[in-house]
């Protein structure tokens, strides 16, 4: 592969597409807490950012040293990222519905570290495959590729966060249950595609 416009073309449409699970983890997240501050979303969209930074760069590294082992391990990626969501949105939803006084969901509602990072894993795992695609390009074209995948990112969960945050205020105690319903359904989709297609 060359460094051409083809080259930046494809690292942003690969972007586009690999971003799109934590495009809607972030609209959730964004309705789930209305009042997030900017400084909050770029730590948010930034964690999704890195992990569709690492995963390639760490497919590729799979298909250049221990790729046998690596094509074993794919078939599990859709059941981690099913088993991961469920947990994450079955939270939510069932906080959602049991209702709390306004303090303490206030206080619930944040997104915590340890959840953020399970969601960063959860939508950014299937970009391990990304290492087989760009299996042709040397060290430094697999680091930029991945690069722009991760800047695409991080613009694309900022939209989808404060698109939430919009939503989130409007729906106010029915956001939580919905965030939970999108987590779910994205864990369904995530795992109806690696599985059966």
């Amino acid at each position: 592969m060359n460094w051409n416009l083809m080259f930046f073309i494809n690292s942003i449409l690969l972007g586009v597409g690999l971003a799109m699970d934590a495009f809607s983890v972030s609209l959730a997240n964004g309705l789930n807490e209305p009042k997030m501050k900017f400084g909050r979303m770029s730590v948010i969209a930034g964690c999704y950012a890195i992990f569709q930074f690492a995963m390639p760069m760490i497919g590729w590294i799979c298909v250049h040293t221990i790729v046998v082992y690596f094509q074993k391990f794919e078939s599990f990626i859709p059941w981690i990222a099913l088993i991961l969501l469920l947990f994450i949105g079955g939270k939510m939803i069932i906080e959602g519905l049991h209702g709390e006084d306004e303090e303490e969901a206030d206080s619930n509602k944040k997104l915590g570290f340890g959840t953020l990072l399970v969601q960063g894993v959860a939508t950014s795992i299937d970009a391990l495959s990304v290492g087989f695609t760009i299996a042709d390009y040397g060290t430094v074209m697999a680091l930029v590729a991945s690069l722009i995948i991760a800047v695409v990112t991080f613009a694309i969960c900022i939209c989808g966060l404060k698109i939430g945050k919009k939503f989130g205020e409007k729906l106010d105690s029915k956001a939580n249950i919905l965030g939970g319903v999108i987590l779910v359904g994205i864990g369904i989709e995530i795992f109806v595609k690696g599985v059966f297609f």
